[in-house]
């Protein structure tokens, strides 16, 4: 009897242990704490994988988790300083409706083509994140385009779509799928403005005020800009520099350079140089 007792006490010993180990630990109870940041950090990985990314904690690494749950620019996020913030993103990792919940994309992988763009991201967790995100955000700008005449919204998207399926002709398609959801995302965020912004900016260029760009500048990763001259507008997006910021749209540039703005509009056109007006 007692033999048959010890035995009982050591199965339910075991499989208490077997439990412990199989359920994931919680965030740290203590908010904004550098234990908490680092739990974050774990669960949304804002950094490439090689340890380069922003500082734990910081309102760079902040913004870019925001990102990662597809919250960014959302009216319901507290201010990044404030205790409220933690306590948001804590309840956000902690829901199964968070964006990291899901272990694909948006739409169904069922009968996916065998080596196709959908299939490579419905096998890749960080490409599945995106286009639920960009799911989101669509969804979102749908909401704002409501009004629009034409509606060109939802052809765009079929466009894009078109587009994302053809980085099967990219020497590297990951990376080809990845900035194709970037770009889209933040596109979107600027032109329906579903994120902060600063501007308008107002420039005029080689020295005539009638010759004037009017610059808004977009919290999108990566960042972007809308520019409208005359009755002509461009989407642009920020691209590495050696110096300054330098953006790039379809055949527009802008160059923001020690306080002067080099623009080129259009196909070919000459650089000009503008300054922002006073």
């Amino acid at each position: 009897m007692k033999r048959l007792l010890l035995v009982l006490l050591l199965t339910v010993s075991a499989c208490g242990r077997a439990a412990d180990e199989s359920t994931p630990e919680p965030l740290s109870q203590e908010l904004c704490s550098t234990e908490w940041y680092q739990a974050v950090e774990d669960a949304t990985g804002t950094g490439d994988g090689q340890g380069h990314g922003p500082d734990l904690g910081s309102d760079e690494w902040k913004s870019v988790v925001e990102f990662k749950l597809g919250v960014r620019g959302a009216s319901d996020v507290p201010p990044r300083s404030s205790e409220a913030w933690c306590r948001y993103i804590d309840a956000k990792l902690r829901s199964d409706s968070s964006a990291t919940a899901g272990p694909g994309p948006a739409y169904s992988c069922d009968g996916v083509e065998t080596g196709s763009i959908e299939e490579l991201v419905c096998l890749d967790a960080e490409l599945s994140l995106l286009d639920r995100q960009l799911t989101a955000v669509y969804r979102d700008a749908l909401s704002k385009a409501a009004n629009e005449h034409p509606p060109t919204l939802k052809a765009e998207q079929r466009g894009w779509i078109k587009g994302r399926d053809d980085c099967w002709k990219s020497d590297d398609e990951r990376s080809c799928v990845e900035t194709a959801y970037q770009q889209r995302i933040a596109g979107l965020q600027a032109r329906y403005r579903l994120t902060s912004f600063t501007g308008p900016v107002y420039y005029f260029c080689d020295g005539n005020r009638s010759n004037e760009v009017v610059v808004t500048f977009f919290d999108t990763d990566p960042a972007t800009l809308i520019a409208e001259r005359g009755d002509s507008v461009s989407l642009m997006y920020r691209q590495r520099s050696a110096s300054g910021a330098r953006y790039e749209g379809r055949n527009e540039s802008f160059w923001d350079h020690h306080g002067e703005a080099r623009i080129t509009w259009g196909y070919g056109a000459p650089e000009m140089r503008c300054e922002k007006t006073r």
